[in-house]
């Protein structure tokens, strides 16, 4: 077990931060999608179903919003606290997209607000609708600059180091750096695929409950076809981002498929057990699989771990997360499109209760996921902070007060899911979409 130093004690409060946060983050970028179309549909549709799913999925969208908030401000203040080196030569570099997403939050918020308090106030609808696009844009527009920040680190570009001092800054070129365009495509595609199962989990669950009632087969119909839509994206960007650590960090998909040797035609490894001898025992191999994967031909030659330095590469335990994040991914592909082919199918059942407990137990394996994909993505750049620029020993505080930090912020968001949790189920229980439609077709 890794001593607790200063440095481990910093890795430790900010993964717990980021994996706090991403939950929030994740549905603030994909629910608007959701609202947004829910909302159109219904005008489209004159359906005071999709209108009544917009109302209140804003509503719940608003207190997860202020949470995420919060998370956000924890994370920028501990990128100061903590990781003061690497700010001092990464912040000069992309304090552009820090800012972009900063505006981009803004401008999200602004529009929100406005939306809001606007329901039946204009006597065409489609006028409150346009106002929930600058309300996606804004939230799309923020993953999209805050994960520029990520692949930078990732792929460093945009300035040169002379003598320790930074010189040539080309905050563009930071920003649109090689890893910018995969990882910004599948964070985004990940947020809109999660948001739509986490939301097809909760209707699927309250038909269990309360029946297949109007309202609730199209908010799980609408859900499953965005969820399989994104996850279809999801597995294509995914096939693009093996290619790019193929050849930008090839260090890391060699310890993420346990590839030690360099070779041709090379086996992709799934699922197995890596013994003390260093021996893989219990995978699947798939033929060629791995090759493909990196090049798109079966015969092309992927490096192995014995070319790099063994202080210079990734835990080996990054395998069973890569795993963890492909095989969630298939089985959203797989219940989704099975769902709609039963859809379909004038004989099929999609409320068959096996299928739709397999559509609840979607919305937290999709979050889980989207842990084990940032986990995956941050370990596997270990033991780097800037990619081959500093180590992340180098970028780390010196205080001593790291541990107590740890304990005030994990009471912190202990606070907030708790609060998050109460409002939320107090917030639908007190009103349920049968009383509130009620309401609606009455006023």
């Amino acid at each position: 077990m890794p001593e607790l130093d200063t440095v481990m004690l910093s890795r430790l409060l900010t993964a717990m931060t980021l994996a706090f946060h991403i939950i929030f983050a994740t549905l603030g970028v994909g629910v608007p999608l959701l609202i947004s179309g829910a909302e159109w549909i219904g005008i489209r549709r004159n359906d005071d179903h999709y209108r009544l799913l917009a109302r209140r999925w804003t509503r719940g969208f608003v207190v997860t919003v202020a949470v995420g908030v919060v998370t956000g401000t924890c994370i920028g203040l501990q990128l100061s606290l903590l990781w003061p080196s690497f700010m001092e030569v990464a912040g000069q570099v992309i304090g552009l997209p820090l800012f972009l997403e900063t505006f981009a939050f803004f401008f999200e918020a602004i529009f929100l607000g406005i939306y809001l308090y606007t329901w039946d106030r204009f006597k065409n609808p489609y006028y409150h609708w346009l106002l929930s696009v600058p309300v996606v844009i804004g939230s799309t527009a923020s993953a999209f600059f805050i994960t520029t920040v990520n692949a930078f680190m990732n792929a460093p570009r945009g300035f040169e180091l002379k003598n320790g001092e930074l010189v040539d800054i080309q905050p563009l070129i930071a920003m649109f750096n090689p890893a910018t365009p995969t990882k910004a495509s599948h964070v985004i595609s990940t947020a809109y695929m999660t948001a739509a199962f986490v939301l097809a989990a909760i209707t699927a669950f309250l038909i269990l409950r309360k029946g297949k009632s109007d309202y609730y087969k199209k908010a799980l119909h609408f859900t499953m076809l965005t969820g399989f839509v994104f996850a279809v994206a999801t597995a294509i960007i995914g096939d693009f981002s093996g290619k790019y650590l193929a050849e930008y960090q090839p260090e890391k998909l060699a310890a993420a498929e346990w590839h030690f040797e360099t070779e041709r035609g090379a086996d992709l490894i799934v699922g197995g057990i890596l013994s003390e001898e260093g021996e893989i025992e219990y995978a699947l191999r798939i033929p060629n699989g791995l090759s493909y994967l990196a090049h798109g031909d079966l015969n092309s030659e992927v490096i192995g771990l014995e070319e790099f330095p063994e202080d210079e590469t990734a835990p080996l335990f990054i395998h069973y997360l890569f795993d963890l994040m492909v095989g969630i991914g298939m089985f959203l592909v797989v219940l989704s499109g099975l769902y709609l082919l039963l859809v379909k199918w004038r004989r099929g059942n999609a409320y068959w209760k096996p299928l739709l407990w397999a559509v609840v137990a979607s919305g937290p394996l999709a979050v889980l996921a989207i842990e084990a994909g940032w986990i995956f993505s941050e370990i596997g750049r270990q033991p780097w902070i800037l990619w081959h620029v500093m180590k992340t020993a180098d970028g780390a505080t010196t205080s001593e007060h790291v541990g107590a930090m740890f304990i005030l912020f994990a009471a912190l968001y202990a606070v907030l899911g708790t609060i998050c949790t109460t409002v939320l189920l107090k917030m639908f229980r007190k009103y349920p979409a049968e009383t509130e439609f009620e309401q609606m077709k009455q006023g």
